[in-house]
């Protein structure tokens, strides 16, 4: 029997823009391209897990609105997600997010008619909110009849949903991407893309791109500003093997490559799209002539307004470091009169 076509507001999500930046690296001896994952209808890369995660149990009635609870723990974007699909077909969904959440996301997902739960105090062991953030999954889930988790940091539905990003990017560039830039948080997006490389005998080199203070790839837990960029807990997904490459990058870093990305390209992306663009930066003296490269940015820059784009933000926290993305002014030249 043939899948049954999505239809309404579902059917959006993929296919997203592939765009060339020729104006971020200047002089640059190889392209440089960034799938543009903010088009998708929800806003984010994780539109494609949330509905790839339920879709199936869905189809088959075993998610449905009559009693179906689907509880999940997010930091803002697959909460996002899953509360659209979720509202869609009238299911009943619980978030369970934490303190570092952004008050738009949190706007978003009350919107859409999610229940929030959040999360105030990190866990007492590890020192970390996703820590936390599960405990409480697994409470919820033990205790609400009918309760599904979809469990997005262990689910291979995650990562499967991201083959067809990959197949989206190879196609458009006719099978010639060199390398390849995904910030990992659950790894699934990483996973997923490296799957399609190797079933398809594509010889792109996969670059991470983690987060310093997270053990996704990292050893030593630090501290972190930046949502959905790195893991203070290592993901059930995760495994090195899918990556060539891994690189950190800090908070700073991400917020000067975002402002930078906005002066020279005029794109307002997020947090973890500034970390693939330091990457990119840290790794250019090493890309050959010629080469293609690929930036997946996984949602837009609408809802850092409160922090990566407030000046006050950042100097709260950075201290004064415009500086660093400033570009020099263009002095006409004189015409003598």
């Amino acid at each position: 029997m043939a899948e049954e076509a999505l239809k309404g507001i579902l059917s959006a999500i993929g296919n997203t823009p592939l765009i060339e930046l020729g104006k971020l690296i200047p002089d640059a001896r190889f392209r440089v391209f960034a799938k543009m994952e903010r088009f998708n209808p929800a806003g984010s890369v994780k539109d494609r897990t949330a509905l790839n995660m339920l879709i199936d149990l869905v189809r088959r009635g075993r998610l449905s609105p009559d009693r179906s609870v689907v509880v999940e723990s997010s930091s803002g974007n697959l909460g996002v997600g899953l509360a659209q699909v979720c509202r869609y077909f009238g299911l009943r969904f619980v978030c369970v997010v934490d303190a570092r959440t952004t008050e738009r996301n949190l706007a978003m997902l009350q919107a859409y008619g999610a229940e929030v739960e959040v999360v105030t105090e990190p866990d007492r062991s590890t020192g970390e909110f996703l820590a936390a953030r599960l405990r409480r999954v697994r409470d919820l889930v033990a205790t609400i009849p009918y309760a599904y988790w979809p469990n997005q940091y262990g689910n291979a539905l995650n990562p499967a949903a991201h083959q067809n990003t990959m197949r989206e990017i190879a196609e458009a560039l006719h099978g010639r991407v060199d390398y390849l830039f995904s910030a990992v948080s659950t790894t699934g997006t990483m996973h997923g893309c490296s799957d399609y490389i190797r079933a398809h005998r594509m010889t792109t080199d996969v670059i991470a791109v983690d987060a310093v203070g997270s053990r996704i790839f990292g050893d030593t837990v630090g501290p972190r500003l930046i949502p959905g960029h790195g893991a203070g807990v290592r993901p059930a997904l995760a495994d090195t093997a899918h990556a060539d490459d891994a690189v950190f990058v800090s908070d700073l870093e991400c917020v000067v490559e975002c402002r930078r990305l906005l002066h020279r390209e005029a794109v307002l992306a997020g947090g973890s799209s500034g970390a693939t663009v330091a990457a990119l930066q840290k790794t250019a003296y090493r890309i050959p002539d010629g080469a293609t490269c690929v930036l997946i940015f996984p949602d837009g820059g609408d809802r850092y307004l409160d922090t990566i784009y407030s000046d006050e933000w950042v100097a709260t926290h950075f201290g004064d470091v415009a500086h660093l993305w400033r570009e020099a002014p263009q002095v006409a030249p004189l015409v003598a009169g």
